[in-house]
């Protein structure tokens, strides 16, 4: 009995986390889709703006490309997000392991969340690299399947690419895992890895830290003038879900605006289109990264410097509303789940 009760509760919680992922991308994602469009369509000299990347996502793909791309994302936050959390728990358990309240330092939690957010990267950077391709060509003027064929004598574009000639296709025509995979090959769905890793170690140390912070603010503020004085955090009693939901969303905005520059960076990058012979003279010219030794080590191009923060309103607009319904919509779903149950 015991055990089908656990089995239960790990059930309830499963099904609340992933359908509160599902709606809160679903809700947010056009934010999304317009903050990569700003990001790789925008150049030194000039910003592409947010009617300009609106009305060409409209004219070529209908209102229905603002959602280009998003299975494939919804999927893959179920599971990054699922590893973002499950290797933080994991970790502050043993931060707060022999602690009579299980309190958690920010400085631990900053920690825990960049380890558990260079997990997330690694699980979640082929979901995201397809997703960014569909993205774009939702944007973009799209060649018929059979563009490369002129009176039948031509070979298709990626078997001409394979053979090691022509120029790299645009984005638009590699936007299939196949095709990813045939013309770039598998480590092409990590590309970016760097600049990932960067990312997402800056927004969950950020993002659990400020987070842990401003939850235990509130503890003591909601413990002040209890009698007797509370001893330990279980008895101030739980916070309200909507305190909870906010406090997230403002952690998440404050960490998405320091992480943005790495997210504009490996947007652009998976923008790319690197066939396998290219890939392989770099190899043998024994090519190095442009940049500076930080530049070299985040993944940044030296070229992208200056467009680093295009977008960063879109994404904290993006991700702070989206943390907010996630655990908003998870604390609901859990205790509406719970309930029906006991």
């Amino acid at each position: 009995m015991k055990e089908l009760s656990e089995n239960q509760t790990i059930a309830v919680h499963g099904i609340a986390g992933a359908g509160s992922v599902v709606f809160a991308t679903a809700f947010t994602y056009p934010l999304d889709t317009m903050k990569v469009l700003i990001q790789v369509g925008s150049t030194t000299g000039k910003q592409l703006d947010a009617a300009q990347a609106l009305s060409r996502v409209v004219f070529l793909s209908g209102n229905a490309g603002l959602y280009s791309g998003f299975g494939w994302l919804a999927v893959g936050r179920i599971f990054g997000l699922g590893a973002r959390f499950g290797v933080y728990e994991i970790l502050t358990a043993f931060s707060k392991d022999g602690r009579e309240d299980n309190y958690l330092f920010p400085s631990e939690a900053l920690l825990a969340g960049m380890a558990s957010g260079a997990i997330e990267t690694v699980v979640s950077s082929p979901f995201e690299l397809i997703k960014l391709r569909k993205q774009v060509t939702s944007a973009s003027y799209a060649p018929s399947p059979n563009f490369a064929l002129e009176n039948g004598t031509r070979k298709p574009l990626i078997a001409r690419l394979l053979n090691g000639s022509g120029k790299p296709p645009a984005v638009s025509s590699v936007r299939r895992p196949s095709d990813i995979i045939t013309l770039e090959g598998w480590s092409t769905l990590w590309r970016g890895i760097r600049s990932g890793i960067a990312r997402d170690s800056v927004f969950g140390g950020i993002f659990f830290s400020t987070w842990q912070f401003l939850h235990q603010a509130m503890l003591d503020w909601k413990a002040v003038g209890m009698n007797p004085p509370p001893r330990l955090n279980e008895d101030v009693g739980p916070l309200s879900p909507f305190t909870v939901s906010l406090t997230a969303g403002f952690s998440a905005s404050v960490a998405a605006a320091a992480s943005h520059g790495f997210d504009t960076s490996r947007s652009r990058s998976q923008c790319n289109v690197l066939p396998k012979h290219m890939s392989m003279e770099r190899k043998i010219l024994k090519w190095k990264r442009p940049g500076n030794k930080f530049e070299r080590m985040t993944g940044i191009h030296p070229l992208d410097r200056n467009v680093l923060f295009h977008g960063i309103g879109w994404r904290m607009a993006r991700t702070g509303l989206a943390s907010s319904m996630i655990v908003g919509s998870y604390l609901f779903v859990a205790d509406q789940l719970t309930s029906i149950l006991t």
